[in-house]
């Protein structure tokens, strides 16, 4: 085919593309739903922090899904939560945290505070020290009390 014919067939496409799409029905908008989702707190847990924070329903339900997945799986996994319950109290080594979870090598520690901190939950602070970043603790407190409440294991 020549390189004319290809240019006009081209356009003849993006122009019944562009028709095909302006004939498809529009979705009516839904309507906000109102309301207020608040959490906050006070924690003096390796530092004073206070966090609140407020959002209408609508806005926390339109969240990118892949971070919130990202940190949800993170948090999923129960040597990860036992690594973040264990540096929500200060910070510590690979080391410290092979011992205190009950890893048997380096390895599988490093493993799991890759993953940890690829979902913006651990950073890695001076002299090998991996701690909490002080922004994430009450978030990181309130996603497990929510667990703990969705779970059944508050009694609410």
């Amino acid at each position: 085919m020549s390189e004319d014919v290809e240019a006009r067939l081209a356009e003849l496409e993006a122009r019944v593309a562009g028709l095909e799409a302006a004939a498809r029905p529009v979705a009516p908008a839904r309507p906000a739903t109102g309301g207020l989702v608040t959490y906050g707190g006070e924690s003096r847990l390796d530092g004073e922090v206070t966090w609140n924070i407020r959002y209408t329903p609508d806005a926390i339900l339109e969240l990118p899904v892949s971070r919130t997945s990202e940190v949800l799986a993170a948090l999923g996994h129960p040597v990860r939560l036992q690594i973040v319950r264990m540096l929500l109290r200060g910070p510590a080594n690979a080391a410290e945290l092979q011992k205190e979870v009950g890893l048997g090598s380096p390895g599988q520690v490093y493993h799991h505070l890759k993953t940890l901190s690829s979902a913006n939950i651990v950073e890695q602070h001076s002299r090998g020290d991996y701690r909490i970043g002080a922004k994430k603790v009450i978030p990181l407190l309130v996603s497990m009390l929510s667990a703990g409440d969705i779970s059944g294991e508050l009694g609410t």
